[in-house]
């Protein structure tokens, strides 16, 4: 078993399409089918259920997902540690929920800007991971919920974002501005792997639950926002995503939900007692972006955890867009 095949099992099972994952890794759709069906042989499991129009991750493919992510991201972060190592300019290494958010990429955007010397080091990894991560001093920084973060990871609410549905472009509330809760009913939910995003997926299941019912579940599950998305075009489920992670796909639209809405509460995570110059650029860069943009109203903005508070000063204006 190889790096490269996890990698490819990784692309292919966020985009459960073998077309589209083998134009994202630049390879042959014939080269790709020879390393997947060359890992199932090594491991002696199916991964993968296809099909002539689908593909589906097997119950041991989604188990594998979940340590192959886990393995790449300690093969990233052993590799930015070696490039640490054998240079003088700063490193930072933050670990981002998915490439699909828009707020993360953002900050980071930002930091680079004023900080042009740091070398930013993005892993995608969910939430769970990022905290041991965090605690271990494998990454500087992490984003997302914060509900499950341990006493030695720091953090700071930096945006409320809005919730919505995901929903087919032919779906009969698609017409609508905004999508109540209730006409969820019967509708089969897509959830998040559950090694992956607990968080989030705790977050949906206790919004409708405080509506009076219980979702119902559809039965798989997929590694990214895109490929959910993929399904729900397909007519097999919906899913909730937060406004910022709602990416321009075909044939699917994003509703917000109402009666009541939903905002997610994303947070800045890192090592409690870290005071290190980078970690401080990116909380610092994080609140001030989240005052310009509105994206927590002042009122209801609550530092997580005091060291955020101490972090002092501003890095600058943002160039002009």
């Amino acid at each position: 078993m190889e790096f490269r095949q996890l990698r490819l099992f990784v692309t292919l099972a966020e985009e459960l399409h073998f077309g589209h994952a083998a134009t994202r890794e630049r390879i042959a759709q014939s080269a790709l089918s020879q390393q997947i069906r060359r890992l199932e042989r090594d491991l002696g499991v199916r991964l993968l259920d296809r099909s002539t129009h689908h593909v589906e991750l097997t119950a041991a493919g989604a188990v594998f997902l979940v340590e192959a992510r886990q393995l790449l991201a300690h093969a990233e972060s052993a590799a930015a540690s070696a490039r640490l190592a054998g240079q003088c300019a700063p490193v930072l290494r933050a670990g981002i929920v998915d490439a699909s958010c828009d707020s993360m990429p953002q900050i980071l955007h930002e930091v680079q800007e004023t900080h042009p010397d740091l070398a930013v080091h993005q892993v995608e990894v969910g939430v769970p991971e990022q905290l041991r991560l965090l605690a271990e001093g494998l990454l500087d920084v992490g984003f997302g919920r914060a509900v499950l973060a341990p006493p030695a990871v720091a953090s700071e609410l930096f945006r409320l974002d809005p919730v919505g549905v995901l929903l087919p472009a032919a779906h009969p509330l698609a017409s609508r501005a905004s999508v109540p809760v209730s006409a969820l009913r019967g509708e089969p939910l897509l959830l998040s792997p559950e090694a992956r995003a607990p968080e989030f997926n705790q977050f949906v299941l206790e919004f409708y639950r405080s509506t009076g019912f219980t979702p119902t579940l559809y039965p798989g599950t997929v590694g990214s926002i895109r490929a959910s998305a993929d399904l729900v075009a397909q007519g097999r489920c919906l899913t909730c995503v937060p406004a910022s992670c709602v990416v321009e796909l075909p044939r699917v639209t994003w509703k917000p939900l109402v009666e009541p809405a939903a905002h997610y509460p994303w947070s800045v995570l890192w090592r409690a007692g870290d005071r290190s110059d980078h970690v401080q650029a990116v909380v610092s860069c994080a609140r001030r972006l989240s005052g310009e943009l509105g994206w927590v109203g002042e009122a209801n903005r609550r530092p997580q955890a005091s060291p955020a508070r101490h972090l002092g000063g501003r890095l600058g204006k943002r160039r002009a867009s």
